[in-house]
């Protein structure tokens, strides 16, 4: 798809759709606006007299609903004023727009509320009723996780004269409303997180509650009489979130509806990492189409998202930059992975055009929760994980989760084998009832040896020699790379209203690296001599992220608008006082002989120590603007600056240099019905050349350009299954190419292009049967340069890529509980680098799993290449492939406490 013919797209739409809202603004306000607000806002805003409707039948009107808020309430005399009155039953029905809580009794229109806001719960006292069985029996009704966003709904006898109704939010307060019928009793209607994402509706269906013996469960603060025990009944029916996630922040900085952004956004989530029991990034991003990995160097890997390399700039962690994410990340304190395709400067700042990837950490629990894993796998596989949170005080206002984990493991490749251990606490404290301080620190050891990879010749190209083995190293097994990486950081949040909140985050993150190696050169006239060098090189990061924003809701007129204003700075320092290679000894890869390769009183054939800082500055504004129902635009605009400094300390020698641009961003989106959203965008991104770890580039260069439109198609099959069609155009510019009047300098006249079709869903198909899917088209080729021909293929980029998995759990009988699970992964044949040269075979791979949960327990068996196929993951040039690993078994078992 053509540049010319996107805008004319473009044009066509935008000027149909801004028609269409043109004429919807003269249109009266909207009955979502009305039914979105707290119920304290509803009664403020609307005459005493309006009739509200119920979730689940709109028609119906509301008796009494003055008087269900007002605080304090004034408690009108029932016929039996002396008596208390008693709910004898509690249900839970799902509606349209989340769940409705219904205290059952013939006197609903006589129950005063009292109600307030307490951290992130929703509080509501009911005065002169009780909780009591038609025995005459107390009881407690507890539902957890009945619906996205809500943590916990509980009604309990506060005290013996006051039923309390606690509603607790994920993120925030929830919104309740309160109806009354004389048939049913006193109604609250819980609104789900994503309920400006309407759900399709649906008959409602009782949630059936499961009694629980007494005292098994966690009692009310205060008992319903004094020396009287408590019954609890606890729904068993929670929502999980499943293989779909509806929300995500990644696109916007704010928690929306992944159908409301024009832009393609998939997130791996916590329930796919389980069953595919992932512990690395590089296997959860096997899972989204258009990425592929770049390069695998023993504890870092690099990839390419929609052709273009992710360097550290497209690394986030919970939305802040993070150049060291990737560096050996195990995924122990990581919630769900999100990657947002496309450029993302508006948003982020610096960053290469092909996408972001943000790794979303696991947050504090208001009910306690442990749980240990332990797991045992091929090639001396052994990893252990404790996930621990609990609250610290009884009212809940601090929280606690505490995650680490060990793992030594050996590999299919010779002496090449790793030691990994990780501890994250994260605390998060309520201070007042609009203010959540959360504190995070992380500390990553991690201890690898190193994985040569193999020539080409010999193994994706024919060797007269034979084939190379893929088990074979290239260095030496005392090779060692050593790492210490420190993180700490604070997330501040203050609202200021329902509809006006701050956010402030910060962190510092620090990696001291070493690695002692013997790297392969090139392969020699007789095609088994490899040529070596021996390697010393020190290396310390350190990075400063800060970011604060504002995000408010407010409207002009029946037009809705979100806005976020905000400022970011960040700041990496690179310093690398040694780094050094000699001369060793060559290896034949025929028949290798190792502890030869260091040549005593080698001299030195390189050797640099240098430092490079870069200092960023971003101010960013960005509103989602809400013209009709069904007509959504998303504006932004960012400026950035950046400087920069390098430093050579052997020959004394500085350099340093600046640049600045805006990156605008815009898109709309158009929901014919809810469940479908046709969306266009225009993205651009803002690169320094040499990306952020730069030593040594020319600092006379200008920064790379990318710029991306984009249109697609995202449905909702139903409430538990979405699917994302895309189509892009990509194009990066300023891009450093070799200057041919003057060798060893560059000039940028280099462009790539690409272009393509990507498609995915997720979700669940039936009860207890989950679907995660995709498929990429990628067309990314070089279209202007002066060393390598217009029309190659930018490298490690497959045509054609397709993954799947999908997962079943038996969910009744004797056999409850029993699961399997089934992948294929197919990625397409790769150039293996600019001057294609040379290409990499395409794969199938394919996975699969067994599993059992009873209760907290669970067990499984995970297989990947369960055919044991020879492939190749990546190529970093013509000496140097790299092989997929073969078949490998790994037992995991789990249990929480």
């Amino acid at each position: 798809m053509k540049q010319q013919q996107l805008w004319q797209i473009l044009l066509v739409t935008g000027s149909v759709w801004l028609s269409i809202a043109i004429g919807a603004t003269a249109q009266p306000v909207p009955s979502w606006e009305v039914q979105s607000k707290s119920v304290s806002r509803i009664l403020r805003d609307s005459p005493p007299t309006q009739n509200l409707p119920r979730l689940s039948e709109l028609e119906r009107p509301i008796t009494s609903a003055q008087t269900l808020v007002q605080s304090p309430a004034p408690v009108p005399a029932p016929e039996t004023a002396s008596a208390i009155m008693q709910v004898t039953a509690v249900k839970a029905n799902p509606t349209d727009k989340g769940v409705e809580v219904i205290l059952q009794t013939t006197l609903g229109e006589q129950l005063p509320v009292v109600n307030r806001s307490a951290g992130n719960s929703y509080i509501a006292d009911i005065p002169n009723a009780q909780l009591r069985l038609p025995s005459g029996e107390a009881f407690v009704f507890r539902s957890r996780k009945p619906i996205t966003g809500i943590t916990e709904i509980t009604v309990t006898n506060a005290d013996a004269n006051t039923i309390r109704v606690t509603v607790t939010g994920e993120a925030g307060v929830p919104t309740v409303e309160l109806f009354d019928s004389p048939e049913e009793g006193l109604i609250f209607g819980v609104v789900s997180a994503v309920a400006s994402t309407p759900l399709q509706q649906q008959p409602p269906t009782q949630l059936i509650p499961e009694p629980v013996e007494p005292g098994s469960e966690t009692k009310s603060d205060k008992p319903a009489l004094e020396g009287e025990e408590e019954s609890e009944i606890v729904v068993t029916g929670e929502q999980e979130e499943g293989y779909r996630v509806p929300n995500s922040s990644t696109g916007t900085r704010t928690d929306t509806p992944l159908r409301d952004i024009p832009q393609s956004i998939q997130v791996v989530p916590q329930e796919v990492l389980r069953d595919q029991q992932v512990t690395r990034l590089e296997d959860a991003l096997r899972n989204v189409p258009g990425v592929n990995q770049n390069f695998n160097f023993g504890p870092l890997t690099t990839y390419t998202i929609r052709g273009f390399e992710a360097t550290a700039t497209n690394l986030l962690r919970d939305g802040l930059l993070d150049p060291l994410a990737g560096e050996s990340t195990e995924l122990s304190s990581i919630d769900r992975v999100e990657v947002l395709k496309g450029p993302a400067s508006v948003l982020f700042g610096l960053g290469n055009p092909g996408g972001s990837i943000n790794l979303v950490s696991k947050r504090p629990l208001s009910e306690p929760f442990y749980a240990i894993d332990a797991t045992v796998g091929t090639y001396s596989y052994y990893r252990g994980a404790i996930d621990l949170s609990a609250p610290l005080d009884d009212s809940k206002t601090a929280l606690y989760r505490l995650n680490t984990a060990y793992r030594n493991s050996g590999s299919f490749v010779d002496f090449y084998n790793g030691e990994h251990f990780n501890v994250s606490p994260v605390v998060s404290v309520a201070i007042g009832e609009r203010t959540n301080l959360t504190l995070e620190g992380e500390y990553i050891y991690t201890r690898d040896s190193y994985a040569s990879g193999v020539p080409v010749i010999g193994s994706v190209l024919s060797n007269p020699n034979g084939e190379v083995s893929r088990d074979r190293n290239f260095g030496e097994p005392s090779d060692v790379i050593e790492q210490k990486t420190t993180r700490l950081g604070y997330q501040l949040e203050h609202k200021f209203s329902d509809n006006w909140l701050l956010r402030n985050a910060f962190r510092f993150t620090y990696r001291d690296y070493t690695d002692l190696l013997t790297l392969p050169g090139s392969l020699d006239a007789d095609n088994r001599t490899f040529n070596r060098v021996d390697r010393e090189y020190d290396l310390e990061n350190t990075n400063y992220a800060l970011s604060a924003n504002v995000v408010g809701k407010f409207s002009t007129g029946s037009i809705q608008h979100q806005l976020l204003f905000g400022v970011d700075f960040n700041s990496l320092e690179n310093l690398s006082p040694i780094y050094a290679e000699r001369e060793a000894n060559p290896i034949d890869i025929f028949d290798p002989v190792y502890d030869r390769a260091k040549i005593p009183g080698a001299a030195v054939i390189f050797e640099s120590s240098e430092r490079a800082l870069t200092n960023s500055w971003g101010i960013y504004l960005q509103d989602q603007v809400t013209l009709t129902d069904g007509l959504k635009l998303l504006l932004g605009m960012r400026f950035d600056t950046f400087d920069r400094k390098y430093e050579e300390f052997i020959t004394n020698t500085e350099s340093s240099g600046s640049d600045s641009a805006f990156s605008p961003r815009f898109g709309i989106v158009y929901q014919p019905i809810p469940a479908i959203s046709l969306y266009a965008s225009y993205t651009s991104s803002f690169t320094p050349p040499g990306g952020t770890f730069f030593f040594g580039v020319d600092s006379t260069l200008e920064s790379e350009r990318g710029n991306q439109y984009e249109v697609g198609v995202k449905a909702d099959l139903n409430e538990r299954l979405s699917a994302t069609l895309a189509l892009f155009d990509l194009t990066r510019t300023n891009v450093s190419t070799e200057d041919p009047n003057r060798p060893g300098f560059q000039i940028q006249v280099g462009e790539q292009n690409s272009q393509g079709i990507e498609l995915n869903l997720a979700g669940k198909i039936l009860s207890g049967w989950n679907i995660y899917a995709g498929y990429a088209f990628i067309d990314a080729r070089i279209t202007e340069d002066n060393t390598f021909t217009p029309g190659n293929r930018l490298p490690n980029t497959a045509d054609h890529s397709f993954n799947l998995w999908t997962s079943y759990e038996i969910q009744q009988g004797n056999l409850q509980g029993l699961g399997a699970g089934f992948g294929l992964f197919f990625v397409g044949d790769r150039a293996g680098d600019l001057d294609n040269s040379y290409e990499v075979p395409g794969y199938v791979r394919t996975d699969a799993a067994i599993f059992y949960n009873q209760d907290r327990f669970r067990v499984a068996l995970n297989f990947k290449n369960l055919f044991n196929i020879n492939y190749f993951e990546s190529a970093l040039n013509s000496n140097r492939v790299y092989y997929g690993q073969p078949f490998t078994l790994q037992g995991t078992v789990s249990w929480q406490f």
